[in-house]
């Protein structure tokens, strides 16, 4: 009993310590490739150490959902792989300890990580949701840091475009500088040139100092032209121009993060857990029921049967009196009765078209709850079904390190990952059912699991080409023998006609 206690210890420790350093490297290669994708909203911003430790934490929390899966199929391929190579999985067999003995400390351990799994999706993933877009959104409305480029406009100042030439690093001067003023709109525009200038920013990062040297600035006076008495009406500009050797001014800029408020995020799916999720769906579909109802009922009562705005009209006639009633209506009148014809057509429409696109924008909202709300369960099934197909293959290829088990983790998981996004998809645009649509991954790599359980449980060859040979062999003497006696009865039958004849 002791030996199985140490057995279970050993491949307890084993197994945890390669999950532990799995995850951390899924997490970090998956946080970088979410990070290149948001590096434009930080990068240039001139932010504070704590804003960007603040977007790293919360990105690293949305990263788990990916990483865990990947870290459990690349350990359990590690953990059973080494001890295939090293025959300990061998030994333990021959002294009568099944496969499913040998994993049994690590069922304990796995059923714990997809209890956490859930409660990590309900509880911690929308509120590391909601306060990271929250801190996106932030950053995107952020002004980046001054940094005029040489020898193109910048635009990064609203209602400025800015030219420099030249930039002389040592004196900090900017050479040969030209400013268009476009905040009053660009028929108002006015245009400085200087030969050098300087911007310093302000303590409070709110405002730009700006500082020109030797130039001249142009003004359009159109709109002092219009309001001054006497003005000239020959359609000329009149504009007014200044000669300087220094001139100062600001500019509002204001470089400083402001984080948004969280309630914006409150009502997106995201940020919503299970029973929050749930009530969602039922008083959304509850109110796209009673709208559909309710118009379908007022749609009936004013435009069917005869009926519009609660009055009758003729009803009752036949074909024959239709005709005569159109064929005594002058020119004029059937003109004027085709027009009200065809603009209750288009009134009709337009009714059936706008209640059409609001039960397609309540619904898209229903079904992004529902994907949301099924997400919750389908990361704690992904970690199960991963370890039942990494711990069996890691079995049967009896390959440890990092070549042979990364190389297939990574396929496997690519194949997840795309199954995983069809799914999504289909469900998203409605082409599926959301549970189909979502739950599509897990249910497609469940028989992989359990073939793969089921042929180490029993020793089978799974990726000896010789066994497959012979398999092969058997097929095609079976199919040998069926044509062989398909071929005899076809024979005999031709043999029988010949002696009745």
């Amino acid at each position: 009993m002791g030996i199985i206690k140490k057995l279970d210890f050993y491949v307890f420790t084993r197994f945890v310590a390669l999950f532990a350093a799995t995850f951390f490297i899924s997490s970090f290669i998956l946080l970088m490739q979410f990070l290149w994708k948001h590096v434009n909203d930080i990068i240039g911003k001139g932010l504070d150490w704590t804003v960007i430790a603040e977007f790293f934490f919360y990105s690293s929390l949305t990263v788990v959902p990916l990483a865990l899966p990947l870290a459990i199929l690349l350990a359990s391929l590690m953990t059973f792989g080494n001890l295939g190579e090293k025959m300990e999985l061998t030994a333990m067999k021959a002294a009568g300890i099944s496969l499913f003995r040998i994993m049994a400390p690590l069922f304990v351990f796995i059923g714990f990580v997809c209890g956490g799994a859930f409660f990590f999706s309900n509880n911690v993933l929308p509120i590391s949701q909601k306060k990271l877009w929250t801190l996106i959104f932030s950053l995107r409305q952020t002004s980046p840091e001054l940094e005029i480029p040489q020898g193109e406009f910048y635009s990064g100042i609203t209602g400025y475009n800015i030219y420099v030439r030249d930039r002389d690093k040592e004196h900090k001067l900017l050479k040969d500088v030209m400013i268009y003023d476009l905040s009053n709109g660009f028929a108002n525009a006015s245009v400085t040139l200087a030969d050098s200038a300087r911007m310093q920013m302000a303590k409070d990062k709110t405002y730009l100092k700006v500082i020109l040297y030797s130039g001249e600035a142009f003004e359009n006076l159109k709109k002092t032209n219009e309001t001054m008495p006497g003005a000239s009406n020959d359609g000329t500009m009149p504009y007014r121009r200044e000669s300087f050797s220094k001139k100062e001014f600001l500019i509002d800029f204001d470089a400083n993060f402001a984080k948004m408020d969280e309630s914006v995020m409150d009502d997106d799916y995201a940020s919503k857990d299970l029973a929050r999720l749930q009530e969602t769906i039922d008083s959304v579909t509850a109110q796209i029921d009673q709208n559909v109802d309710e118009f379908s009922i007022g749609f009936t009562n004013s435009h069917f049967l005869g009926r519009e705005n609660g009055r009758r009209y003729i009803t009752g006639l036949g074909a024959k009196d239709h005709k005569q009633l159109i064929s005594s209506l002058d020119a004029e009148k059937l003109k004027e009765a085709k027009e009200m014809a065809a603009n209750r057509a288009r009134i009709v429409f337009s009714e059936v078209t706008n209640m059409q696109a609001y039960v397609s924008s309540m619904h898209y909202i229903v079904i992004r709850h529902g994907i949301e709300w099924h997400r919750k369960f389908t990361l704690s099934f992904a970690c199960l079904i991963f370890f039942f197909i990494g711990a069996p293959l890691g079995a049967i290829i009896r390959k440890g390190g990092l070549g042979v088990p990364v190389v297939i983790s990574v396929v496997l998981f690519i194949v997840y990952y795309l199954i995983d996004n069809s799914g999504f998809k289909l469900a998203r645009e409605d082409v599926w059912e959301v549970a189909p649509g979502i739950w599509l991954s897990s249910f497609c790599l469940l028989p992989l699991g359990l073939l793969f359980t089921y042929k180490a449980a029993k020793d089978s060859p799974v990726f000896n080409s010789e066994a497959y040979i012979i398999f092969w062999g058997k097929v095609k003497n079976l199919f040998n023998k069926i044509k062989n006696r398909k071929k005899l009865a076809e024979e005999n039958k031709a043999a029988d006609s010949q002696e009745k004849i």
